[in-house]
Formats: structure tokens, C-alpha cells, sequence
């Protein structure tokens, strides 16, 4: 499996937030590092020993727990803006 860069990962992500663009309303943070961070983050993760040491079936269950989880985080995170909203 070749390795993804911080900067594939964010050319990936552009095209990601085309369809499904990220709010980032008043946060006090620039936007272009809040992505460069995400997507360093994943590069390390992706390049980890801990990560290459297991099998391709178990490298998609945890992708696809990760997934599940940011979903579900994004969800309860946009629930709590919306109530606090009222």
C-alpha cells in the first residue's frame, strides 16, 4: 500500500468538501491549519508500525470504526449547536 502524503491527503480532502464542504464558522483557528493538522495526523497514523503490522481486513475495520466514530461525533456535535441554538 503506497503511503499518502499530508498533501495528497488535502488534495483528497478538497475534493471531499466539494460535495461536502466543512463549517468552520467563527472558529478562531485558520482553516488551512486545522486541515494540514487533520491530515498530518492521518499520514502518521497510515505510516505507524502499529498500523502496517495488521492485515488488510483488520486495517478496514479500523477505518471503518474511525469513520463511524467521526460521524457520530460530527452528529452529537451538530445536535449540541442546534439545541444551544433555542
Amino acid at each position: 500500500m503506497p503511503h499518502l502524503t499530508p498533501e495528497s491527503l488535502l488534495a483528497l480532502l478538497a475534493e471531499v468538501e466539494t460535495e461536502d464542504p466543512i463549517e468552520f464558522a467563527d472558529l478562531p483557528y485558520d482553516e488551512a491549519d486545522l486541515r494540514n493538522l487533520a491530515c498530518l495526523h492521518v499520514a502518521e497514523f497510515l505510516q505507524s508500525g502499529e498500523y502496517a503490522d495488521i492485515s488488510v481486513e483488520d486495517r478496514e475495520k479500523v477505518m471503518a470504526a474511525t469513520m463511524a466514530k467521526l460521524i457520530l461525533e460530527n452528529l452529537v456535535l451538530n445536535a449540541r449547536l442546534l439545541i444551544s441554538k433555542k
